[in-house]
């Protein structure tokens, strides 16, 4: 019982702790010209909102892709996955398993339509804010579980400069 109360203890901790990088991570905005529940990726800004339905939109920091690996366009979520699994090269190199310290994807994914993409939790939160990636876009793993949740398949993604 006492060692069932000390993980109780420790999840809640870690708990709060994510939702106050998240808090912290997160702000409200004014921002119009994007419908309602759609995803916008400012790659310039290193920022991406989530559109609300009164001329609002959560902000989050995000990573985005390098020089030469930056992408500008539509797409759209086609799929989602919790702590998804991660290979470099499909039958060449290993798969890293959903849930693994080593895993780039963190703790949620969400792939788009559009080339090999997707909007990903990071487990190196330090990438968050640059121009890091081979065109994904990286977030805080505590606001890609906010975004997984609020997003659906098929929802908008617009990645502007």
């Amino acid at each position: 019982m006492r060692r069932l109360n000390r993980l109780v203890a420790g999840a809640a901790i870690a708990a709060g702790l994510l939702a106050a990088q998240a808090a912290q991570a997160r702000d409200i905005v004014g921002m119009r010209g994007y419908p309602a529940g759609a995803v916008v990726v400012s790659t310039s800004q290193r920022q991406l909102y989530f559109m609300l339905p009164d001329g609002r939109a959560i902000r989050y920091p995000v990573g985005v892709g390098r020089a030469g690996m930056a992408w500008h366009g539509h797409a759209r979520v086609a799929q989602k996955d919790l702590r998804p699994a991660w290979v470099a090269v499909p039958g060449k190199t290993p798969t890293i398993p959903g849930g693994s310290s080593r895993n780039p994807m963190g703790a949620a994914a969400m792939g788009l339509d559009r080339g090999n993409y997707a909007i990903h939790g990071t487990n190196d939160p330090s990438s968050i804010g640059g121009y890091v990636s081979h065109g994904c876009i990286r977030m805080h793993n505590a606001d890609i579980l906010d975004l997984y949740y609020r997003a659906r398949i098929g929802t908008d993604v617009y990645v502007v400069q």
